[in-house]
């Protein structure tokens, strides 16, 4: 698992979704059920000890990497999930994009003073969507324990905004200079 080469899974694709842009596209490594246990493992490890109760994960690709961390780490999953997706009350936070505004959701009751919680995500870009939701977790009274993802777009410089005080950990697999 250590010397496993993720950069390997994720493709270019220039020009998508308009010119300029490379597109990321982590599909391949999700494709691959080595690469894809791995990843997870890889994700899983530096929080193995770290009492972790809760694993979140933002809609939608955040779903696909999150539920099975949790189940590595013996945690239950709670989705994010934008507004309306959720049957039940919930509690919502607000955050800010790079053109606009965006909300995520969980359910009131997902969370606990005695949670211990992991956000994770397939893409970690600015950091805003993990620290709205590293927000939620604060707010519902459980403890942010850290941050997990396979892509880190490190040019975009998120890991100030996740990192904060020290005291809350980020582990990205593959990181885009």
């Amino acid at each position: 698992m250590a010397d496993f080469d993720f950069a390997s899974r994720i493709i270019d694709i220039p020009d998508y979704p308009e010119p300029g842009v490379v597109f990321k596209d982590i599909t391949p490594l999700f494709a691959d059920a080595e690469a894809m246990r791995c990843a997870v493992e890889a994700i899983a490890k530096p929080f193995q000890d770290a009492g972790i109760t809760k694993v979140i994960g933002p809609e939608a690709r955040g779903f696909m990497v999150g539920v099975p961390v949790a189940l590595e780490l013996g945690a239950g999953f709670v989705p994010a999930r934008k507004p309306g997706k959720l049957p039940r009350e919930t509690v919502s936070v607000n955050y800010e994009l790079e053109y606009g505004t965006d909300t995520l959701e969980i359910h009131a009751d997902a969370l606990g003073a005695g949670d211990r919680v992991l956000i994770v995500d397939d893409l970690v870009a600015t950091g805003g969507t993990a620290a709205a939701t590293g927000k939620l977790v604060r707010e519902m009274g459980a403890e942010l324990v850290g941050y997990g993802c396979i892509l880190e777009l490190a040019f975009l410089n998120p890991r100030p905004l996740l990192e904060e005080d020290g005291s809350v950990r980020f582990v990205s697999l593959v990181q885009v200079q």
